[in-house]
């Protein structure tokens, strides 16, 4: 877990890390709360497979303006290397925003996962570490620690390195499951998936049902009841209101106070039914699209 404080020492490593494919890059930030968050630490991991920290490197680039300008310049911008972060956007904010290329974001990843296959609560780092990595007791207080101050103490520094290996690990698993989304579409057991469907499309309607009764009744006990708010429900209440007009009325106040209304509308099939043969004199676009739907062979009657 080596600590880089001395500028030499972060800006000779920076070099070295031109040449990787891949970095696994964290971030830890000063004053993150005020209106002027500075840049205090840089965590960079380069091999996935330690899990001792040994290849963990901790950049000290507060108030260093000039490392961190060139940690972007020659990392970030660099397309060839791939930077994963979790949650990149907070990250790459100090990290070059706009201009940095080839960010890979495990929060991202883990978002498109369907929940079958990830069920998760939530997608916080932690979380995930936990649940693909079986990694346990993660200590997450010093996240919110002074940054600011030097000298670091040993738990921030300890933190600090841990979240690469976290992150690396987290990234492999993410990996491994985005195998099972990526089959090809001609090689797919069309006998199995389609059962497989079925099955889940019944109990689907089964618990959609249970949901929408249940939600019902829970709205009309806390409304009877006086109740705005349980440990699990809050209950609260919206007005939406929808302005109406005649067409013709609309029309007449267009040509009398010349009003510029020139944008397009969609002609409903109600609309082009009233126009009839009219619709022809009407300059048109038509958006044509194609759309493919399945439905269950064999489908029982509801009366039977």
């Amino acid at each position: 877990m080596p600590y880089l404080t001395a500028a030499g020492e972060i800006s000779s490593l920076i070099t070295e890390y031109t040449q990787a494919k891949i970095l696994w890059i964290d971030t830890e930030v000063a004053d993150y709360q005020s209106r002027y968050p500075r840049l205090s630490l840089i965590q960079v991991l380069n091999n996935p497979e330690d899990m001792t920290g040994n290849r963990v490197y901790l950049l000290d680039v507060l108030d260093q303006p000039d490392l961190i300008a060139d940690f972007v310049e020659r990392i970030m911008t660099n397309d060839a290397i791939e930077k994963v972060f979790h949650n990149a956007r907070y990250d790459v904010k100090f990290l070059g925003g706009k201009k940095a290329k080839n960010i890979t974001c495990t929060l991202e990843k883990a978002k498109k996962i369907p929940a079958y296959l990830l069920p998760l609560p939530n997608y916080q780092l932690k979380t995930l570490a936990t649940e693909l990595c079986h990694f346990h007791n993660i200590d997450k207080k010093e996240q919110n620690s002074d940054w600011g101050k030097r000298p670091l103490s040993e738990e921030q520094i300890e933190y600090a390195y841990f979240d690469c290996i976290y992150l690396a690990q987290v990234y492999l698993q993410l990996l491994a499951l985005e195998t099972k989304l990526n089959i090809d579409p001609s090689q797919e057991n069309l006998s199995l998936l389609t059962a497989r469907y079925i099955e889940i499309e019944q109990q689907q309607k089964i618990l959609k049902s249970e949901f929408e009764h249940l939600q019902e009744r829970v709205k009309k006990a806390m409304l009877a009841q006086n109740i705005s708010e349980t440990s699990s429900c809050k209950l609260s209440s919206y007005e939406r209101k929808i302005i109406k007009t005649q067409f013709q009325e609309l029309m007449n106040l267009v040509e009398i106070q010349g009003i510029d209304l020139d944008f397009t509308i969609t002609l409903t099939e109600d609309i082009r039914k009233n126009l009839g043969d009219n619709l022809e004199k009407l300059t048109v676009n038509v958006d044509q699209n194609t759309y493919w739907k399945i439905t269950p062979n064999h489908q029982e009657s509801e009366e039977d």
